[in-house]
């Protein structure tokens, strides 16, 4: 039978959620695959390569993905979708694995050593992304012109994990919904009439 590189990303995919990346070693990786240690590292280069192409693959798809495409249009009800999108997501993850990057956060940050820099560049990354959108917010009268864009993209991002975290206790969509609902009232990013595509 030949060898499924795609199918074997998404068995590695889903062992790294389920179990962490510390416990998916390699020889872990290589008996779920069905191959060698030394097909492994033919195939994947290392566990860290492996990781990092997982992690490429999943992204496009986690329920946040939305805000980091090509974005027309008022920012305040896509930020608002987005929230509700990781709400419904999160709440029919049967197994409550949750999102394997906020999960690798939070178990390989900080370290010097591992993919750990790579999650900390993805996070950064999306805070400076967030950031931009609110700037066009401001630009669109959607926030107040004295807004501080920094501390409400860092708040946006906090709001964003913590739902990944809490979804793996609260299985409720609603309760979910509620806290990101809350927040984005409290932090003056919950759309209004105004701020609303026509339909």
């Amino acid at each position: 039978m030949k060898f499924d590189r795609d199918q074997a990303i998404e068995i590695a995919t889903e062992a790294i959620r389920a179990e962490g990346y510390e416990q998916a070693s390699v020889k872990a990786l290589s008996e779920r695959l069905g191959i060698s240690r030394s097909s492994f590292y033919n195939t994947f280069g290392s566990r860290e390569e492996l990781f990092a192409e997982v992690i490429r693959r999943y992204a496009p798809s986690a329920p946040d993905a939305p805000l980091y495409g090509r974005v027309e249009g008022r920012i305040l009800p896509l930020i608002e979708g987005v929230a509700r999108n990781i709400c419904r997501v999160r709440s029919r993850d049967k197994q409550g694995h949750g999102c394997i990057i906020v999960n690798s956060i939070c178990e390989l940050c900080p370290s010097p050593a591992g993919p750990a820099q790579m999650l900390a560049d993805l996070a950064t990354a999306s805070v400076e992304r967030i950031e931009e959108l609110l700037a066009t917010a401001q630009t669109q009268n959607e926030i107040p012109p004295e807004a501080n864009l920094r501390a409400l993209a860092l708040a946006l991002q906090n709001m964003m994990i913590g739902l990944n975290v809490l979804s793996k206790v609260v299985r409720s969509e609603e309760e979910l919904w509620l806290l990101a609902e809350t927040t984005l009232k409290g932090l003056g990013l919950y759309p209004t009439p105004g701020n609303r595509p026509s339909v």
